[in-house]
């Protein structure tokens, strides 16, 4: 296993860990809506989507060289966040190792 692949799994399991706990404390809805609470929490939100689109503005355009069926992982970025774009990259990773 490479070693970006560690470093994916490990972010996976912390972020996911780190998301576990803020849905025990706040629920779905209550995530979200911590941020309309100020300017702040607003900024941090809307930073959040840009990012979000912007990956799947990528991965979209990536699958057509990478071979990756983008909609999955571009259904859980739309649902999950970030989750959704670094599970894309392992599967990138994993296609192009079953390729070589």
């Amino acid at each position: 296993m490479s070693f970006r692949l560690v470093a994916l799994f490990a972010v996976i399991l912390a972020f996911g860990a780190l998301s576990v706990l803020a849905l025990m404390e706040a629920g779905y809805l209550g995530i979200f809506l911590q941020h309309f609470e100020n300017y702040a929490g607003m900024q941090v939100l809307t930073d959040l989507v840009i990012v979000c689109v912007l990956g799947i503005i990528w991965m979209f355009n990536d699958s057509k060289t990478s071979g990756v069926t983008p909609w999955p992982f571009i259904v859980l970025t739309l649902a999950a966040g970030a989750f959704g774009i670094l599970f894309y990259l392992v599967a990138r990773d994993l296609k192009s190792r079953a390729a070589a």
